[in-house]
């Protein structure tokens, strides 16, 4: 057995021994770090004055959220449409003025001697039946706009649904309440503070909504 076979002690290499006997210069491989052993390096430290974000606080407490009303919306909406139709029909048997002439003659006597002469000539009512329903359908559209309460909003027109309706109940119990006497566009007409005053009272009795 030459010299490179044998160990410094003499003896015979065991099976391990090979992985002493390299080549100089060469280091050998070494062996892997065990699951026990050593974590991963730390990262750099954090700049000067670095706080980290703190978690944010979630609150448990419910919200008013914004929603529309759309089904007071549809109402108001209708009345305004209804108020309309008006100007296009005839309010007087017998007679060729249609509302827009109404409202415009009353306009007309408002200018010339004040709101005691729409009194006086009882063209206060078309006036109050039509500008009701232009107010109701403007409300209409507010109304659809979300909000945490519409409820202001139901305020005004019921106001306004009572105004329109006091210029269809004053005229009806002129005519005696007789529903013969009655023309197409008195429908109409009543149909503007009917339908407000429904979309009033819906604005009005739908709570907000929590979440």
């Amino acid at each position: 057995m030459s010299e490179r076979e044998q160990t410094p002690a003499g003896g015979v290499r065991g099976p391990a021994d090979w992985r002493e006997q390299t080549i100089p210069g060469i280091q050998p491989v070494a062996a892997p770090v065990s699951a026990g052993g050593p974590g991963p390096t730390p990262g750099p430290p954090p700049p000067p004055g670095y706080a980290p974000r703190p978690a944010p606080e979630y609150s448990t407490t419910p919200v008013r959220v914004r929603r529309p009303d759309s089904l007071a919306s549809l109402l108001l909406l209708l009345a305004g449409i209804a108020a309309g139709v008006s100007l296009l029909l005839r309010w007087l048997p017998g007679s060729d003025l249609t509302g827009w002439d109404l409202v415009r003659r009353g306009f007309d006597d408002a200018a010339d001697g004040g709101v005691a002469a729409l009194f006086d000539n009882g063209l206060w009512q078309p006036m109050a039946v039509v500008l009701g329903g232009a107010v109701l359908f403007v409300l209409g559209l507010l109304v659809v706009l979300p909000a945490r309460s519409h409820r202001f909003l139901g305020v005004l027109a019921l106001l306004v649904s009572l105004v329109a309706g006091a210029g269809v109940l004053v005229p009806l119990a002129d005519l005696g309440w007789d529903p013969a006497r009655i023309d197409t566009v008195f429908w109409f007409a009543a149909a503007v503070p009917v339908l407000g005053l429904l979309g009033a009272l819906k604005a009005l009795l739908t709570g907000p909504r929590w979440r």
